[in-house]
């Protein structure tokens, strides 16, 4: 896998896929695929209404993935600075979902996770593997992170058989807002993808 910081955007290639930082016109796309019965089952309070998930994405995300990349660039601590990052498909560029990384505040420090969504039309393929194969390699590499972490509703098993599939570790069951999720952990000094 390759990740250049470019000055147009922080791409990360991998395989059939590459992740690159949100633009403005993921919107429509990103509302769609949030409000998919398959995505807000598994992901709570992620469908939002349209106004307030383009509140988000110019307020907060854009914004917020220009000062992780300038911290990193910087050689800086990304502290609890986000990184949300589109999953495209490479053959088309089209969206098909999200790898983010952020601070969980439910789990106990060190408390970076890896988060992700796929549209229903593009699971079972192995794109959000090597989506999360990718975020883990480029915050491995190119930050201060030492420990990631990653959770799942108990009850869904593609999320759970993902984060097995990229190396992390379980480490509890924990319960946030009523709903139980595995916990898991991925240490750099692991060896990682």
């Amino acid at each position: 896998m390759n990740q250049p910081i470019q000055t147009d955007g922080l791409i990360i290639d991998c395989k059939d896929i590459y992740l690159r930082e949100y633009r403005l016109e993921d919107l429509e796309k990103l509302q769609e695929i949030t409000w998919q019965p398959e995505v807000y089952e598994f992901l709570p309070g992620w469908n939002a209404t349209f106004e307030e998930r383009a509140l988000w994405l110019v307020e907060y995300e854009i914004p917020q993935n220009q000062r992780f990349k300038q911290a990193v660039m910087a050689g800086e601590d990304i502290g609890e600075l986000y990184l949300r990052m589109a999953i495209v498909l490479k053959e088309n560029d089209e969206f098909i979902g999200w790898c983010c990384s952020g601070i969980k505040d439910e789990l106990p420090a060190p408390n970076r996770e890896i988060m992700y969504g796929i549209s229903k039309d593009f699971r079972n393929r192995g794109y959000t593997t090597q989506a999360v194969k990718g975020m883990v390699q480029y915050l491995f590499e190119h930050t201060n992170v030492e420990v990631l972490n990653a959770i799942a509703l108990t009850t869904n098993q593609a999320s759970n058989k993902v984060i097995l599939k990229c190396n992390f570790e379980p480490v509890s069951s924990i319960e946030i807002e009523n709903e139980k999720y595995n916990h898991y952990q991925l240490r750099k000094q692991q060896g990682h993808v």
